[in-house]
């Protein structure tokens, strides 16, 4: 509860209470490897954080932030190209330049530079954003307020465009700067959105091309089964002709694409606890053995796959497994309960801090663990 509720106290911190945005962390420059050049400025909101954010504050009753939030999340998508195309990321004040500059006269946190003000990736393609903007909008539309019609004029747009362009390779979820491919976690997330485009328009009878729709998911669900299941080593991959995991297929069963019990699940779970993970740590990715990100040099664990791979094994019913990794996860907190974007080998606290991203998995980790652990009647908040 304690480790939920310094949660909590973060986001209130880290948003706007003027516009009701979050950023994903107040600081720049911090590394995620000592002298390395992996340093971002992370002073902005991504439209990724969306769902995971507002999912958050309704579980936490934090209704007022949550309407706040979808404000800001329902006024970007109004203000979207006229295709339905967003940005990556948006800044607090909009005259804020995301152009990414590099700090030279700085020497960075211990010699880790450069130092970056601005986010190169704000101008790349991600396609993983539709789905979480997708989830959102239908969550704050089952459990808050009825989408408005203006606001289901520009979601429409956004699924049509989302339809024509789902098989474009882009940079995705980890915003590789080593060229576009075909990932798992964008194609995913791509269903995501057309899926939860379908769910509201059945739930709040709206006008939509329902058979274009279906058709797309139902292509979508085959390409991945089809083009990112390695057979051989029975779990799926990171990219399309790829052979290596990625932490981010951890959301499969949470967005729920795949049942937490599926066997391809389960066996990719395995693989992902035995390749990139050490003990409650876990890595994003082998930055050998995956798609080429561009950088130089490694990077520590990834603070926000821990807590994913908490909840998917809680949701696979390996309780005691799951709540033993919970507990080492709550012991690498700082003293004020808040976690940086990522941890080192001896628990030391890398990349910029605190995170939104980190707290927000923490909170759904903790949720889905209590479910299984407490018998009593579940919450309503369900996706």
């Amino acid at each position: 509860r304690e480790a939920v509720q310094r949660s909590a106290l973060l986001l209130k911190l880290l948003s706007s209470r003027e516009l009701g945005s979050i950023v994903a962390a107040p600081t720049f420059g911090l590394p995620e490897r000592i002298g390395g050049v992996r340093n971002w400025d992370y002073r902005y909101t991504w439209i990724r954080d969306a769902a995971f954010t507002l999912y958050a504050l309704m579980r936490l009753g934090y209704t007022d932030e949550a309407e706040q939030f979808m404000g800001w999340l329902q006024r970007q998508a109004r203000h979207a190209e006229a295709d339905g195309t967003l940005a990556v990321m948006y800044a607090a004040d909009p005259s804020h330049s995301l152009e990414e500059v590099e700090l030279e006269h700085l020497s960075g946190y211990r010699d880790s530079k450069p130092v970056r003000i601005g986010n190169g990736a704000h101008g790349q393609l991600q396609l993983d954003i539709y789905g979480e903007l997708m989830d959102a909008v239908y969550l704050a539309s089952k459990y808050g307020r009825p989408i408005s019609h203006d606001a289901w004029a520009s979601v429409t747009r956004t699924l049509d465009w989302v339809c024509e362009n789902w098989r474009t390779p882009d940079q995705g979820i980890w915003e590789i700067r080593g060229g576009p491919r075909e990932f798992l976690h964008s194609r995913l997330m791509c269903w995501v959105a057309v899926d939860r485009g379908l769910r509201l328009a059945e739930k709040r009878s709206l006008p939509a091309d329902f058979a274009k729709l279906v058709a797309t998911r139902n292509a979508i669900h085959a390409d991945i089964f089809e083009s990112f299941w390695d057979d051989e080593a029975k779990t799926f991959v990171q990219y399309k002709g790829g052979t290596e995991v990625d932490a981010s297929t951890l959301l499969m069963p949470l967005v729920r694409f795949i049942s937490p019990t599926d066997p391809r699940w389960l066996s990719t779970l395995d693989a992902i606890g035995t390749r990139l993970s050490c003990g409650a740590l876990v890595r994003r990715y082998d930055v050998e053995g995956a798609a080429d990100d561009g950088l130089a040099g490694d990077e520590g664990y990834f603070t926000t796959c821990s807590f994913w791979y908490v909840e998917c094994l809680a949701r696979a019913g390996r309780i005691p497994e799951a709540r033993v990794l919970f507990e080492k996860m709550l012991g690498y907190a700082n003293p004020l309960g808040l976690y940086a974007e990522e941890l080192g080998h001896v628990g030391e606290h890398l990349g910029n801090f605190p995170q939104a991203l980190t707290h927000l998995a923490l909170i759904s980790a903790a949720y889905a663990l209590n479910r299984e652990l407490d018998p009593s009647p579940r919450e309503p908040w369900s996706r």
